[in-house]
């Protein structure tokens, strides 16, 4: 947001509009939502902390409404900005579903157990007869990203004491092994980056991070700065064990067995000490249902309301950034009192702690005006293009 935006900038509610939260949060033929201004108040101030701590220049308006800036989405009401998840009325209650990836589309039939053309128009009709709790369930038995509305309770990071603390230290200088992907890890990774860490970007040659894919400008934005390594997480194992045992941070993204079942999980690979692994799961690390921003965001409750009363989607994939900002001060918090730690945060439970915040209500007439578009400082590495150099790193680390 430039300078002349914020300067006007008085209460909760005018910058909850002045970000582009606002424009992104209401039924697109109806007025924007200033009801959650609070969780902008919030997460300036979680960011404000991190940035005192590590001196890193930061906006939360942006970061939260960033990607709809770049890629001009507006608000749809019960259709997320992306357009890939919805907010579904059930027999007793509201449910949110994403179809993201092909394999959801190919498991609708299943779903709804029949053949359709239309796959929203079936599951909208299917689902309008049968209680939520049914539903959810067996979204997830067929791995589907599906949650029910506010059915996550609030609550903190989990912190486990693994391996040894070391000395207090802040992020300067300290090695990020970033294994995550899309928006929560990325930004996370990102924010590490602008504090000083060099931080490397892992992905498989096979499955590299979604965000590649299509327009470029949301994987600068949030990658740039980064060095990128290429590797199999089945065939380079042994170099990813290496990678991980040099790390000062490690970021994950993957559900919480993913990387155990390979041997390459925080209990399997020793590390430095004071080395601290952040998780970041969609349910908690003892639900290992998938899940992505906007439904997370539906299961903690973090959900505008139309003009009468119904459920609409706050933001862009609120549950994304906001834990991407909780994640990094998560990480400088643990270094600063030694590491030697395993944080576990849940989007659904961040989401679940912004939601429990009080809504507010504007005063008078409030301008709504549409996310800015952010600064992007530079290009987003090509996929393996510093390897070599990473392996050089290694040699002078280990």
């Amino acid at each position: 947001m430039g300078p002349g935006r914020r300067d006007r900038v008085v209460t909760a509610e005018q910058a909850w509009g002045a970000s582009g939260l606002a424009w992104l949060t209401g039924q697109p033929d109806g007025r924007p939502d200033f009801s959650r201004a609070a969780v902008l108040q919030r997460a300036t101030h979680v960011l404000r902390r991190f940035t005192a701590a590590t001196g890193v220049g930061a906006d939360a308006a942006e970061l939260l409404a960033g990607r709809a800036g770049l890629l001009g989405w507006t608000r749809s009401g019960r259709v997320s900005a992306g357009a890939a998840s919805r907010l579904l009325a059930a027999a007793d209650g509201w449910w949110a579903l994403t179809l993201s990836r092909a394999d959801d589309l190919d498991a609708v039939p299943a779903l709804i157990e029949s053949e359709c053309s239309d796959p929203w128009a079936g599951i909208t009709g299917w689902s309008s007869k049968r209680p939520v709790a049914e539903i959810v369930a067996r979204a997830r038995l067929l791995d589907l990203p599906a949650a029910a509305l506010g059915e996550t309770a609030p609550g903190a990071p989990v912190v486990r004491r693994v391996g040894r603390p070391g000395p207090a230290r802040g992020l300067p200088g300290a090695l990020v092994v970033d294994l995550t992907s899309l928006w929560a890890g990325p930004l996370c990774g990102r924010l590490l980056a602008q504090a000083g860490a060099t931080v490397i970007k892992v992905e498989s040659p096979s499955r590299p991070d979604g965000t590649r894919a299509g327009t470029s400008a949301f994987f600068d934005w949030m990658n740039g700065g980064k060095l990128s390594c290429a590797l199999d997480f089945d065939r380079d194992a042994r170099d990813l064990a290496q990678l991980l045992a040099a790390a000062d941070v490690v970021l994950e993204g993957s559900r919480p067995a993913a990387l155990a079942r390979r041997g390459l999980g925080p209990l399997d690979v020793a590390g430095r000490p004071g080395r601290v692994w952040l998780q970041i799961t969609a349910h908690g690390a003892e639900r290992g249902y998938v899940g992505f921003g906007d439904d997370a965001a539906v299961a903690g409750g973090l959900v505008g309301c139309d003009a009468d009363g119904g459920p609409v989607f706050c933001g862009d994939a609120i549950a994304d950034p906001l834990t991407g900002i909780e994640a990094a001060a998560a990480v400088a918090d643990s270094l600063a009192r030694g590491g030697g730690e395993v944080i576990t945060v849940a989007l659904a439970a961040v989401a679940a702690n912004y939601a429990a915040l009080p809504k507010h209500a504007p005063a008078g007439e409030v301008s709504a005006l549409p996310p800015p578009c952010p600064r992007i400082e530079g290009a987003g590495p090509a996929l393996g293009a510093d390897n070599a150099r990473i392996r050089d790193l290694m040699a002078a680390r280990c």
